[in-house]
Protein backbone atom coordinates (compact mmCIF):
# COMPACT_ATOMS: atom_id res chain seq x y z
CA UNK A 1 0.00 0.00 0.00
CA UNK A 2 1.44 3.58 -0.60
CA UNK A 3 0.01 6.92 -0.02
CA UNK A 4 0.58 10.48 -1.32
CA UNK A 5 1.68 13.44 0.84
CA UNK A 6 -1.67 15.02 0.34
CA UNK A 7 -3.15 12.32 1.64
CA UNK A 8 -0.98 11.84 4.48
CA UNK A 9 -0.91 16.01 5.60
CA UNK A 10 -3.81 16.58 6.84
CA UNK A 11 -4.81 14.35 8.91
CA UNK A 12 -3.50 13.52 12.55
CA UNK A 13 -3.96 9.76 11.99
CA UNK A 14 -0.39 7.70 12.59
CA UNK A 15 0.38 5.36 9.44
CA UNK A 16 2.95 2.32 9.62
CA UNK A 17 5.59 3.34 6.83
CA UNK A 18 8.67 1.69 5.74
CA UNK A 19 11.68 3.42 6.33
CA UNK A 20 15.11 2.23 4.73
CA UNK A 21 17.77 1.71 7.15
CA UNK A 22 21.80 1.12 6.98
CA UNK A 23 22.27 -2.58 5.84
CA UNK A 24 23.03 -4.87 8.62
CA UNK A 25 21.79 -2.28 11.06
CA UNK A 26 18.43 -2.23 10.67
CA UNK A 27 17.61 -3.70 14.54
CA UNK A 28 20.14 -0.85 15.79
CA UNK A 29 18.08 2.11 13.93
CA UNK A 30 14.47 0.78 15.80
CA UNK A 31 15.90 0.96 18.73
CA UNK A 32 17.42 4.20 18.27
CA UNK A 33 13.98 5.60 17.48
CA UNK A 34 12.03 3.92 20.20
CA UNK A 35 14.61 4.96 23.08
CA UNK A 36 14.89 8.54 21.69
CA UNK A 37 11.77 9.58 20.06
CA UNK A 38 9.21 7.50 21.85
CA UNK A 39 8.15 5.81 18.62
CA UNK A 40 6.92 2.56 18.16
CA UNK A 41 8.88 -0.08 15.79
CA UNK A 42 9.34 -3.00 14.19
CA UNK A 43 12.25 -5.04 12.70
CA UNK A 44 11.92 -8.60 12.79
CA UNK A 45 14.50 -10.95 12.32
CA UNK A 46 15.52 -14.51 11.14
CA UNK A 47 17.47 -16.61 13.99
CA UNK A 48 18.95 -19.77 11.63
CA UNK A 49 21.36 -22.13 10.99
CA UNK A 50 24.86 -22.24 8.55
CA UNK A 51 27.16 -24.29 8.04
CA UNK A 52 30.62 -22.63 8.45
CA UNK A 53 34.27 -23.86 8.71
CA UNK A 54 33.68 -24.06 12.22
CA UNK A 55 30.62 -25.96 11.62
CA UNK A 56 26.78 -24.89 12.19
CA UNK A 57 26.74 -21.64 13.88
CA UNK A 58 23.63 -19.76 14.52
CA UNK A 59 23.12 -16.42 13.17
CA UNK A 60 20.34 -13.73 13.52
CA UNK A 61 19.81 -11.70 10.13
CA UNK A 62 17.00 -8.93 9.17
CA UNK A 63 13.96 -10.48 8.33
CA UNK A 64 13.75 -7.74 5.21
CA UNK A 65 17.58 -6.50 4.83
CA UNK A 66 17.92 -2.92 4.52
CA UNK A 67 14.19 -2.29 6.09
CA UNK A 68 12.48 -2.08 9.10
CA UNK A 69 8.47 -0.29 10.10
CA UNK A 70 7.77 2.39 12.12
CA UNK A 71 4.47 4.11 13.45
CA UNK A 72 4.85 8.11 13.51
CA UNK A 73 2.25 10.69 12.06
CA UNK A 74 3.97 11.99 8.98
CA UNK A 75 3.76 15.93 9.86
CA UNK A 76 5.09 16.27 13.08
CA UNK A 77 7.60 13.39 13.32
CA UNK A 78 9.08 13.04 9.60
CA UNK A 79 11.81 15.03 10.25
CA UNK A 80 13.05 13.74 13.37
CA UNK A 81 12.42 10.26 11.97
CA UNK A 82 14.21 10.60 8.84
CA UNK A 83 17.79 11.84 10.84
CA UNK A 84 17.99 9.20 13.53
CA UNK A 85 21.11 7.39 13.45
CA UNK A 86 21.06 4.40 11.09
CA UNK A 87 17.75 5.56 9.19
CA UNK A 88 18.41 6.51 5.49
CA UNK A 89 15.22 7.45 4.87
CA UNK A 90 11.75 7.04 3.96
CA UNK A 91 10.99 4.48 0.77
CA UNK A 92 8.94 6.19 -1.58
CA UNK A 93 7.44 5.21 -5.45
CA UNK A 94 7.61 8.63 -6.81
CA UNK A 95 5.70 11.16 -4.71
CA UNK A 96 3.97 7.96 -2.88
CA UNK A 97 5.22 7.36 0.59
CA UNK A 98 5.35 3.06 1.28
CA UNK A 99 3.07 2.34 3.98
CA UNK A 100 2.13 -1.01 5.62
CA UNK A 101 -1.82 -1.71 6.97
CA UNK A 102 -1.28 -2.16 10.79
CA UNK A 103 -3.08 -6.00 10.14
CA UNK A 104 -0.34 -6.69 8.10
CA UNK A 105 2.36 -5.70 11.04
CA UNK A 106 0.16 -7.49 13.60
CA UNK A 107 0.02 -10.57 11.76
CA UNK A 108 3.63 -11.06 11.75
CA UNK A 109 4.14 -9.99 15.42
CA UNK A 110 2.08 -13.10 16.26
CA UNK A 111 4.70 -15.40 14.72
CA UNK A 112 7.68 -13.72 16.51
CA UNK A 113 9.31 -14.81 19.50
CA UNK A 114 10.79 -12.40 21.99
CA UNK A 115 12.76 -9.34 20.59
CA UNK A 116 10.96 -9.56 17.31
CA UNK A 117 12.95 -13.32 16.46
CA UNK A 118 11.63 -15.83 14.31
CA UNK A 119 14.16 -19.08 14.59
CA UNK A 120 14.11 -20.92 11.74
CA UNK A 121 15.10 -24.38 13.15
CA UNK A 122 12.40 -26.96 11.18
CA UNK A 123 12.52 -30.38 12.47
CA UNK A 124 13.98 -33.17 10.58
CA UNK A 125 11.54 -35.55 8.74
CA UNK A 126 11.78 -38.83 7.41
CA UNK A 127 12.83 -38.91 3.55
CA UNK A 128 14.14 -35.24 4.21
CA UNK A 129 17.71 -34.53 2.37
CA UNK A 130 19.91 -32.52 4.82
CA UNK A 131 23.57 -32.28 5.23
CA UNK A 132 26.41 -33.13 7.58
CA UNK A 133 27.81 -30.26 9.55
CA UNK A 134 30.94 -32.01 11.46
CA UNK A 135 33.30 -34.59 11.02
CA UNK A 136 34.88 -35.68 8.19
CA UNK A 137 32.12 -36.32 6.08
CA UNK A 138 31.29 -32.37 6.15
CA UNK A 139 29.28 -31.15 3.72
CA UNK A 140 28.07 -34.17 2.12
CA UNK A 141 24.36 -34.70 1.60
CA UNK A 142 22.73 -37.80 2.91
CA UNK A 143 18.81 -38.78 3.55
CA UNK A 144 17.19 -39.31 6.86
CA UNK A 145 15.79 -42.78 7.41
CA UNK A 146 14.88 -42.78 11.04
CA UNK A 147 14.69 -40.81 14.06
CA UNK A 148 15.78 -42.19 17.30
CA UNK A 149 13.95 -39.46 19.86
CA UNK A 150 15.48 -41.01 23.05
CA UNK A 151 19.32 -40.69 21.96
CA UNK A 152 18.70 -37.75 20.07
CA UNK A 153 20.16 -39.06 17.43
CA UNK A 154 19.25 -39.94 13.55
CA UNK A 155 19.44 -42.70 11.06
CA UNK A 156 20.88 -41.51 7.98
CA UNK A 157 21.18 -43.54 4.36
CA UNK A 158 24.49 -42.05 2.90
CA UNK A 159 25.78 -43.15 -0.92
CA UNK A 160 29.32 -44.00 -0.77
CA UNK A 161 31.59 -44.91 -3.30
CA UNK A 162 28.38 -47.07 -5.32
CA UNK A 163 27.18 -48.37 -2.11
CA UNK A 164 24.01 -47.63 0.72
CA UNK A 165 25.73 -47.17 3.88
CA UNK A 166 23.40 -46.26 7.52
CA UNK A 167 24.20 -44.33 9.91
CA UNK A 168 23.58 -42.40 13.12
CA UNK A 169 24.67 -39.03 13.69
CA UNK A 170 23.50 -36.51 16.29
CA UNK A 171 20.85 -34.28 15.81
CA UNK A 172 23.14 -31.00 15.84
CA UNK A 173 25.32 -32.41 13.52
CA UNK A 174 22.53 -32.24 10.62
CA UNK A 175 21.61 -28.96 9.17
CA UNK A 176 19.21 -28.45 6.14
CA UNK A 177 21.16 -27.30 2.43
CA UNK A 178 20.09 -23.54 2.12
CA UNK A 179 17.76 -24.21 -0.60
CA UNK A 180 15.48 -26.13 1.45
CA UNK A 181 15.62 -23.53 4.03
CA UNK A 182 14.57 -20.99 1.28
CA UNK A 183 11.59 -22.78 0.38
CA UNK A 184 10.62 -23.42 3.76
CA UNK A 185 9.73 -19.89 4.12
CA UNK A 186 7.57 -19.67 1.20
Amino acid sequence: MSKSQPQILPTDRSFWFCLRAQTKREHFAAIALRKQHGIECFAPRLRMRKLTRRGPVWFVEAMFPGYFFAQFDYVTERRRVEHAPGVRGLVQFGDRLATIDSTIIDALRQRMEADELVTLDPELKVGQEVQIAHGPLRGIEVLVTQLLPASERVRVLLEFLGRSLQMELPKGTLIQPRSSVVSSLN
